[in-house]
């Protein structure tokens, strides 16, 4: 009787502790794409303080910020896309860089299409003085974005779950037209780059009021992204329709435009800046203080499942509407 007892107290013991490591699996599986609030908070302060003084395209603030970039971009393992990570490109006297850089696709023939995802890291450098600041600090326009491209970075390249390739790039020269995102897709046109989608993120510090949906997407009718997004995020209302991004033609005022240009394929912006919940665009007020990192990090989070299943799907299903 008592070896009987004994082994029933260590049957109990062997199924406790499996138990325990089923849950100790499915908490790491949950906390897998958990992003740092304090690392959101840490990167947006720094890329929009006074000491990069508006990251104006050529300026030696744009060039620190450049540099802070290329350290995540290696600490996270993603490997330069070019020779460096440097894209250089010249607008008339100033010299501007994209930061460039790849996590390559793990299936043979699906590493060879692409998935862009970008953001412009440059702002206007000074604006108008308000109490004897001049520095238009560009937080949510658009450290913000630059922050989500370099989370997004780090938890795709930490999870390895990308059959095709992603290239992370962060645009210059976006407030004197463009010129950055414009060099590069014309440059990857010309490499004959098979370019799947592009995914642009620009102002998403803040979070939208009174909407059932996370973000919204520009250009919403013209491709199946949104509807797509959702669906492979379990139907959660990730991405969703904003009529004012339509009314303001937003789908062309981004870096997302010109590789639509150049590819014609799905290339879009989410944001979640809806013209009521901020008031300090081009402003010197568009400080760090005055965005929510809690948010940032969970709309990053909510962005993964969406990005990883258009990384894996055997088919384009990514298209854009006739």
């Amino acid at each position: 009787m008592r070896k009987y007892k004994i082994r029933l107290r260590f049957n109990a013991f062997l199924l406790m502790l499996f138990l325990f490591q089923i849950s100790l699996a499915q908490s790491s599986k949950t906390n897998s794409n958990k992003v740092s609030v304090e690392e959101v908070q840490e990167d947006l302060n720094y890329l929009s303080s006074d000491e990069l003084a508006g990251r104006e395209t050529g300026s030696e603030g744009i060039e620190k910020a450049a540099k802070y970039i290329e350290e995540h971009f290696t600490e996270a393992d993603i490997e330069p896309y070019f020779t460096t990570y440097r894209d250089e490109f010249q607008v008339d006297d100033r010299k501007g860089y994209n930061i460039v850089g790849l996590l390559e696709g793990t299936d043979e023939d699906l590493k060879n299409e692409f998935i862009l995802i970008g953001a412009h890291y440059d702002h206007i450098g000074h604006g108008k003085t308000i109490d004897g600041d001049d520095i238009a600090n560009g937080a949510n326009d658009n450290a913000a974005g630059t922050v989500g491209v370099l989370q997004l970075a780090k938890q795709l390249a930490a999870s390895g779950d990308n059959k095709r390739s992603i290239i992370f790039a962060l645009f210059s020269g976006e407030e004197l037209g463009l010129k950055g995102s414009e060099h590069l897709a014309k440059r990857l046109k010309e490499d004959e780059v098979d370019l799947y989608a592009m995914i642009n993120l620009e102002m998403i510090g803040v979070p939208m009021k009174a909407k059932d949906y996370k973000a919204y997407i520009t250009g919403f009718d013209r491709s199946n992204l949104a509807e797509k997004f959702n669906e492979y995020s379990g139907g959660e209302q990730v991405l969703g329709f904003l009529p004012q991004a339509g009314q303001m033609n937003l789908f062309k005022r981004s870096d997302n435009y010109p590789f639509y240009k150049e590819f014609n394929v799905p290339a879009q912006t989410i944001s979640t800046f809806d013209f009521s919940n901020y008031s300090y665009y081009h402003h010197v007020d568009d400080e760090a203080e005055y965005l929510d990192a809690r948010h940032m990090a969970e709309l990053i989070e909510d962005l993964i499942p969406g990005i990883q299943k258009i990384a894996n799907t055997a088919d384009k299903e990514i298209k854009m509407n006739l």
